[in-house]
């Protein structure tokens, strides 16, 4: 069964067909590394490294590139703050972007994100976008103006193929800004001048630096060549963004950019757009901080498709942690089930045909979803499905034990085997020795109160534990407890 993707470029889905037999090449936009991560952005990083996972998962050879803007605007800007009227600006540049990009690895690594095969910085490969700049000069696809050069998207004839937008649209709302000598306001930058202090290079006989959108075309033919198999990024790169990319890199070589345009919706918080300004703004580790779990928002992540916008709020990151919860009760309770054994129990056990058949489907459901364009929505109910018929078959009362034990194993082996290939990792908070006191003391009231048939203080200490990050369960050999 083929893979199907929806490609942004023809506005359907497509049966994916690599370039080469079983490889698939693949380009994300990463970060602008001016401020701290926001969860918004772990969306995008954790989505294509849950798609880069699951072509592997099909035997894939991948080389997955994310590319690193370092020198920019926005950088430029803060580092003129930091380095004041008097400051060294280029340094206070390389200071802000090593800053910010050390955060970001940090939190990529704290979400349990892996890196990519190739992390690309724009500032490495200056003489790869003068390379590109000074062809599409000698083909009249660009112009220097007043130490500027721009992009003539008059001569590129299928501008606008991508946002799906009519030259006559997108001129109405373009804007030429003060400063600027375009021929034509849709006109953009491939190289500016630079202004006093600023990082500069040095193209031809012109100062400046790169334009945003020719450091993602440079980056990408450098490392995946000049007709790959998948770019992706958020929804608000379409335009301009990359149909820039599109127009200056096909310009370029003459050959398809890329086969497939994958695009991640938009998060928003509580219904609004995140913004500092609006007091709604949440980093990574500030979310980290405040619950404690990368796995809570994966699952919220996961549980809406990649395409859909989504909405950050309260009652999601509730629904998150009880999903999470789920897993890890049903592996409590079939780690419980098999240590009962007097011995570890063989995998050659012949299966009863119900449990064999609970096996096939959760995978196959699984692929199901995932070679439909990604659909980890359903791909996570093919998971949680095989949570529920786990635990019907551990209330069974009839059967062979061994058997269970053994299809409980393997059925707990596949939930984590394919949860991982979606970034899960199933794991639990160790308490410290101060907290296991607390529970343990709390624990013995409870159970002190329930021999006394007080059942209203023993609800009420099981709430206080919850309160406290602690789930409890009575089980025929004692009440069991661990930290959600």
């Amino acid at each position: 069964m083929a893979i199907y993707i929806y490609n942004s470029l023809s506005r359907e889905k497509e049966e994916f067909k690599p370039i080469k037999k079983n490889n698939v090449k693949i380009y994300v936009c990463g970060p602008t590394v001016y401020d701290e991560s926001h969860i918004g952005h772990a969306r995008g990083a954790f989505i294509f490294d849950v798609i880069k996972n699951y072509f592997r998962y099909e035997g894939f050879k991948v080389k997955y590139v994310r590319n690193v803007t370092d020198v920019d605007d926005k950088i430029i800007g803060k580092a003129r703050i930091s380095a004041g009227n008097k400051g060294d600006l280029k340094k206070a540049v390389k200071e802000i972007a090593d800053k910010y990009l050390k955060k970001y690895a940090e939190d990529m690594k704290a979400l349990g994100i892996e890196k990519p095969d190739v992390e690309p910085k724009a500032t490495e490969h200056i003489k790869d976008m003068m390379r590109i700049i000074n062809v599409l000069l000698k083909k009249d696809y660009a112009y220097e103006a007043s130490g500027d050069i721009y992009f003539r998207v008059k001569n590129f004839k299928n501008y606008g193929k991508l946002s799906h937008q009519s030259l006559k649209m997108m001129a109405s709302g373009a804007r030429v800004h003060p400063g600027e000598e375009k021929e034509d306001p849709l006109d953009f930058a491939l190289w500016k001048r630079s202004k006093e202090g600023e990082p500069s290079w040095k193209s031809g006989a012109i100062e400046g630096r790169p334009g945003w959108h020719i450091e993602c075309s440079a980056m990408s033919v450098k490392h995946l060549g000049e007709n790959f198999d998948i770019h992706g990024g958020g929804i608000d790169l379409i335009f301009p963004h990359h149909e820039n990319e599109i127009a200056q890199s096909e310009a370029y070589s003459g050959k398809k950019f890329a086969n497939y345009w994958m695009h991640n919706g938009l998060l928003t918080i509580n219904s609004q757009k995140m913004a500092k300004s609006l007091g709604n703004y949440l980093s990574i580790s500030a979310f980290l901080a405040k619950y404690g779990d990368s796995d809570i928002l994966k699952i919220f992540f996961l549980t809406t498709h990649y395409r859909s916008p989504v909405d950050f709020t309260e009652e999601n990151v509730i629904a998150a942690k009880a999903a999470k919860e789920r897993f890890n009760i049903f592996f409590s309770k079939t780690d419980e089930i098999i240590s009962k054994l007097p011995f570890s129990p063989p995998e050659r056990v012949e299966l009863k045909e119900g449990h064999s058949v609970i096996l096939r489907d959760v995978k196959e459901e699984f692929v199901k979803a995932m070679r439909d364009d990604f659909n980890t929505a359903l791909a996570m109910a093919a998971l949680f499905n095989a949570v529920t018929k786990g635990n019907s078959a551990i209330n069974e009362n009839e059967g062979e034990e061994v058997e269970k034990a053994v299809f409980l194993k393997l059925l707990t082996g596949t939930i984590k085997e394919l949860g991982g290939v979606l970034g899960l990792t199933f794991s639990e908070k160790a308490a410290t020795a101060e907290v296991k006191d607390m529970v343990e003391k709390k624990l013995k009231a409870r159970d002190e109160a329930r021999k006394s048939k007080d059942y209203k203080l023993a609800d009420k200490i099981r709430k206080e534990l919850y309160g406290d990050g602690i789930i409890i369960e009575d089980t025929d050999t004692g009440t069991k407890w661990r930290a959600r």
